[in-house]
């Protein structure tokens, strides 16, 4: 798109063919997200002018004052953090009903806002894409040399050892996937973190939906939940670990983890509903993730020393990366990411099904001859259970590692580094 507000230095993402299709087909688009996920410039990837509220005062007291004004500028027209001037909301939404022209306005969010705000229904003129910190392969982490979609068609998978290494993995898990830490280390990285997530217990949480919260009750919880990264802990398990002088009943612990997912802060994975061939039941409690796992590094105080030295604490982490990482490949081929887990303690760490219904199974190891092994029969014993006359058979079979090759199995199962990983 031409003569667009597109920063010199843009790294494309791979939300931008959704933003584009969506573009293409509404009047008005969303773009949700957590804070400094990069949702301004890939907004101004796609806009001609913009109103930024979050610098502009004069343009939040305008929307009230003066209806529609600010919506007044070459289209698209970015309007960022557009939950800072919530009445221009259903302004955007009448003006998207004239014309019947496409692609008008792009409201950016980091923030999810009241149910009333947004009670007017934005369906057939308003689009929302989900827009999370960059992959591995935006960062440049990644070779892409086996993408989701191309296991989606069950295409083989043979890809060279990435020149990532197992430490440059720890290193990029800690730093995470925030556009403006990309030349730090994880060292410097740290500051932004820890400020990162003092503003959202401080600051952040209050404003969502303004509701005063204890900054010190929701800097535990986020603590308890980071460690309790990638399992499956209930919201009182979570409340009592976030403990301390002043302990957090499950009611208070809910509401605080809510409103952490309002601030896409918190992105738990459900769990995958299907067909089982066994009297097995499933478990329908979700996967607690963070959208970055930098965060849940951040709040354990953790370092890449640290984590090499403790690969349980590793391998949860690692999970969440990975997790992160498939979501948004997920998404770019119309796919949701879940987990399973059913009452003979068979789990899967991600399922990734298409609306269509294919579908892709995945255990994420660190590495090792044993855990790969172990993770094969895990997925073997998952596809044996399932109802493949109803659901069809799975097209790949995954076993996630941090570095090596990428290789289809003879048992069936295929092997992928997450360094080689693409949408």
């Amino acid at each position: 798109m031409s003569d667009t507000l597109e920063p010199d230095d843009y790294r494309p993402r791979v939300t931008d063919s959704a933003v584009e299709r969506a573009l293409a087909a509404m009047p008005t688009i969303v773009i949700e997200g957590p804070k400094g996920c990069g949702k301004t410039w890939t907004g101004r990837k796609f806009a001609r002018s913009e109103v930024l509220f979050d610098r502009d005062l004069d343009a939040r007291r305008s929307v009230s004052i003066v209806p529609g004004l600010v919506l007044n500028g070459t289209e698209p027209r970015l309007l960022d953090e557009w939950q800072l001037a919530p009445d221009v909301w259903n302004q955007a939404r009448h003006a998207s009903d004239e014309g019947r022209r496409t692609g008008r306005f792009i409201l950016t969010g980091s923030a999810v806002p009241a149910d009333d705000i947004t009670r007017h229904s934005g369906a057939g003129r308003i689009a929302r894409v989900l827009m999370r910190p960059m992959s591995l392969l935006e960062t440049g982490e990644s070779t892409a040399e086996a993408s989701i979609g191309s296991m989606l068609d069950e295409e083989p998978v043979r890809a060279r050892q990435p020149e990532a290494q197992f430490a440059d993995v720890i290193e990029a898990l800690c730093r995470g996937g925030w556009p403006r830490l990309l030349d730090q280390t994880a060292s410097d990285a740290r500051v932004f973190l820890d400020n990162y997530l003092g503003e959202l217990c401080r600051t952040d949480i209050n404003e969502v939906d303004g509701v005063t919260r204890d900054p010190g009750g929701v800097a535990r919880l986020i603590a308890s939940i980071a460690r309790n990264v990638a399992t499956t802990a209930s919201f009182s398990k979570l409340a009592a670990e976030a403990g301390g002088d002043r302990p957090l009943n499950r009611t208070t612990a809910t509401e605080y983890l809510r409103s952490l997912e309002r601030l896409f802060v918190i992105e738990d994975a459900p769990c995958w509903r299907t067909h089982l061939r066994s009297r097995a039941t499933l478990r329908a409690a979700p996967k607690r993730h963070f959208v970055d796992p930098s965060l849940a590094v951040a709040a354990l105080g953790a370092s890449p020393q640290r984590l090499r030295s403790d690969l349980r604490a590793l391998g949860f982490l690692f999970e969440s990366l990975v997790v992160r990482d498939l979501r948004i490949y997920a998404q770019a081929n119309d796919a949701v990411l879940c987990h399973y887990r059913d009452s003979d303690h068979l789990e899967a760490d991600a399922v990734i099904q298409t609306r269509d219904g294919r579908w892709i199974a995945a255990e994420i190891k660190l590495g090792g001859d044993d855990n790969i092994e172990q993770a094969a029969r895990s997925l073997l014993r998952l596809r044996d259970k399932v109802d493949t006359a109803r659901i069809g058979e799975p097209s790949k079979l995954l076993i996630i590692t941090a570095t090596g090759y990428g290789y289809d199995r003879p048992d069936g199962t295929t092997v992928v580094p997450v360094t080689a990983l693409g949408p």
